[in-house]
């Protein structure tokens, strides 16, 4: 197995942190007050018009621990990939994963606290790929994607960088084929300079990170195949054996656009994934330099316009696919992830960060 890939797969492996005692329903409240992300894209505006009820999101990753508070029935029986692997994908000693999870189908906790994702009634559909002992491999990668798609996946978060694997590509390509919105982070800086594998898969919406003030963060990597951005710095969400977690990195700005994904999916159920991608970068907020960018790709996603807007019809071959590029015209583009991690003052954190060498 490829060291680059092992040291991506395990991407959140802890590298300093704390975990905190916490009492009970402030902690629940503070958690909630801590994602700015939620305010900053007008979620509540948007979870009025579509909360991805419906839509399956496979989650390609460490696995999901479906015990927390706020994932209780937001996850169904998935599947893990490796030598001698048998479980159901809902064990998770690492907890990014779970992360992802939360930011995508959170459900909160009774009387508004806890961890809100951004398509509460989506399903999360955990595909373990990586595990903490012993990283993850291309193989398994690939498999799991094939295996998501054939359960009925509308969408798949991939939440990792690694060298190119053609075995990874084709089964990237054949989900957009199948109609699968294949979301990716680009990768984090310093270690990732450009957009990574598979990031760089023609059809894969490849996701770069926002700070607090919107504009780039620093721990993002950019290149032209940058198809969206999304919040990246200071994110809380659901960790391992109850946790909660922060950190920076792509992971969280891919899990978030994962489910805005799954917002428009559920919202237009008939809409094609090319379309839905059209969607998604035509009402972009754009950001930077006048139109699509390094930094930016065509702008900071915007859930609200997304499920609103009346777009024009797209024109020729706009409706993307597979091979082009994502944009205003309608085309499609390329897409992958990773997470990193810092102290939340009063909570129960666990660091973590991606690292590929």
């Amino acid at each position: 197995m490829s060291r680059v890939f092992r040291a991506a797969a395990l991407g959140m492996a802890v590298v300093a942190g704390s975990v905190l005692a916490l009492p009970g329903t402030a902690s629940a409240d503070a958690i909630r007050d801590r994602q700015w992300h939620l305010v900053a894209l007008e979620i509540a505006r948007a979870q009025q018009v579509s909360s991805g009820e419906g839509v399956l999101v496979a989650v390609t990753d460490t696995g999901v621990d479906d015990r927390h508070g706020e994932l209780a029935g937001a996850v169904v029986d998935g599947r893990e990939f490796g030598e001698g692997a048998s479980g159901n994908g809902k064990a998770d000693t690492d907890g990014h994963g779970t992360a992802m999870a939360g930011l995508i189908a959170g459900r909160g906790l009774p009387g508004g606290g806890g961890v809100l994702g951004i398509a509460p009634k989506a399903t999360i559909l955990p595909v373990q790929t990586i595990h903490s002992e012993f990283g993850g491999s291309p193989e398994n990668l690939a498999a799991g994607i094939e295996w998501a798609v054939s359960q009925g996946a509308r969408v798949i978060c991939i939440a990792a960088v690694t060298s190119e694997y053609p075995e990874v590509k084709n089964a990237v390509e054949a989900a957009v084929r199948a109609d699968v919105v294949v979301v990716a982070g680009v990768g984090n800086a310093p270690e990732d300079k450009r957009v990574g594998f598979p990031a760089k898969v023609p059809g894969v919406v490849a996701v770069a990170g926002t700070g607090k003030d919107g504009t780039h963060a620093a721990v993002s990597a950019t290149g032209p195949e940058v198809v969206l951005a999304a919040p990246a710095v200071d994110i809380v969400s659901t960790g391992a054996f109850g946790r909660y977690v922060t950190g920076d990195g792509t992971s969280n700005a891919t899990a978030i656009v994962a489910g805005v994904v799954a917002l428009v999916r559920a919202r237009y159920p008939n809409l094609p994934a090319a379309e839905v991608v059209r969607r998604l970068t035509a009402t972009a907020t754009d950001r930077g330099r006048p139109g699509r960018d390094d930094e930016y790709g065509y702008g900071v996603v915007n859930p609200v316009a997304a499920l609103t807007a009346t777009l024009p019809e797209p024109t020729g071959a706009a409706s993307g696919g597979a091979g082009r590029r994502p944009g205003r015209d309608g085309a499609v583009g390329p897409g992958w992830l990773v997470l990193g991690g810092g102290v939340v003052a009063g909570m129960v954190v666990w660091l973590l960060r991606r690292r590929t060498r």
